[in-house]
């Protein structure tokens, strides 16, 4: 039996830091169909192995728990396996990092979808998103970061923090290469470490192997339709 069961829709998005990190630990995990998740996903909370909303869900079956919401599942897969730091501090940031992660994520989709992006929207937006890049590579500029070397955090080895910056900004930039130059203007140490991460070899072999399931989409639906169209990726 796998180690763990990723239930996820079948994009990248939210999943992929999940699959990203496990795949880093050199973990196995299944990840059920669609129409599993549909079933888990709108059984009476009472029935459901922990009760939610939507996917993420991720199941670790050697201790039999079951946990939803991305930064949730994170942070527990950096406390369990060993990537987290060691003072809290960098603890403490580390946290703040997957929450900025999921917001710029929920940015990005506009809540979900709930409104379509246009060009008048896009434009207004535009500093906001260019805001952020700035903020991830002052935050790896305070903790030595700089050209092709060092990390987001400091110390001396790839942790959470690392990945789930990597696969933010190399997914989203890979994904929807129109993005590529703003993040390489206004993040170019985080561009060259989200790089670096990605194309290690356990991440390399994730990557190849949801971009042959996947294909280029990156949160799906129209949603992601809508993006495409302002910023010229369609």
């Amino acid at each position: 039996m796998p180690d763990y069961a990723l239930y996820y829709w079948p994009v990248p998005f939210r999943g992929q830091f999940v699959r990203a990190v496990l795949a880093h630990a050199d973990r196995s995990w299944e990840e059920p169909d669609p129409e599993a998740i549909l079933g888990v996903m709108e059984a009476a909370p009472h029935d459901q192995s922990v009760p939610f909303m939507a996917p993420p869900m991720l199941v670790d079956h050697a201790e039999n728990l079951a946990l939803a919401q991305m930064p949730a599942i994170l942070l527990y897969l950096g406390e369990t396996l060993d990537l987290m730091p060691d003072d809290a501090h960098r603890r403490g940031l580390t946290g703040k990092i997957v929450g900025d992660a999921n917001d710029v994520l929920d940015e990005m989709t506009r809540n979900g979808g709930r409104s379509m992006w246009d060009t008048e929207s896009w434009n207004a937006y535009l500093p906001r998103l260019e805001r952020w890049m700035t903020i991830w590579e002052e935050t790896g500029r305070r903790h030595g970061l700089s050209g092709e070397e060092g990390h987001l955090l400091g110390g001396d080895r790839t942790d959470l923090a690392d990945l789930v910056t990597a696969v933010l900004w190399f997914t989203m930039t890979e994904k929807l290469p129109s993005l590529g130059p703003r993040l390489r203007d206004h993040a170019p140490c985080v561009a060259a470490l989200s790089a670096r991460v990605m194309e290690t070899p356990r991440l390399s072999a994730m990557r190849a192997d949801t971009d042959a399931r996947f294909g280029d989409a990156w949160c799906g639906g129209q949603i992601e339709a809508s993006l495409r169209r302002v910023i010229g990726d369609a």
